[in-house]
């Protein structure tokens, strides 16, 4: 993602319609899907709480693209790490790499399913509540910034056609 990109989506998040508090929460829901462990099902997560929810899709898509390619390896690495200190797990056997099927692959995660679901959880509540003030307070910043802009904007325009 280029920065102009980055420019024109966060443009789009801020001039939406929504009150700042509905936008705050709607990227806050968006960080939550993206540190849920539904690798794959983000954004259809997203499409489907956005309209379960009545919230603004391009803010909760935008939360969720916090998890991306150059991201998904620091995430799923805190999510263990720290699911891993909530529900310490015995190490697993060693893998049998001549008896390979999916079932044994299988058998070899499963001891570290609850603790990557309930590090991601964890993860992404607190990526939540850390993202709603900080793109609540941002965005009415923002809009007071574009007003105090208009309103300087038509005092001159109007001082020009005396």
């Amino acid at each position: 993602m280029t920065w102009s990109r980055i420019k024109k989506t966060a443009k789009q998040v801020l001039h939406l319609g929504d009150p700042p508090s509905r936008t705050a929460l709607a990227f806050a829901i968006g960080v939550f899907i993206g540190f849920s462990p539904l690798y794959g099902l983000h954004t259809i997560s997203v499409l489907l709480c956005s309209w379960a929810f009545r919230l603004n899709v391009v803010a909760m898509l935008a939360g969720s693209f916090i998890n991306n390619p150059w991201t998904v390896l620091p995430i799923l690495g805190s999510t263990m790490w720290v699911g891993l200190r909530l529900v310490p797990v015995d190490a697993s056997p060693p893998l049998d790499w001549t008896d390979f099927t999916f079932q044994v692959l299988g058998q070899q995660f499963h001891h570290f399913l609850l603790p990557f679901v309930l590090g991601g959880t964890l993860l992404g509540i607190m990526g939540a509540l850390l993202a709603y003030p900080i793109v609540f307070i941002g965005l009415q910043r923002y809009r007071e910034t574009q007003r105090r802009l208009s309103s300087v904007l038509a005092g001159s325009f109007r001082d020009d056609t005396k």
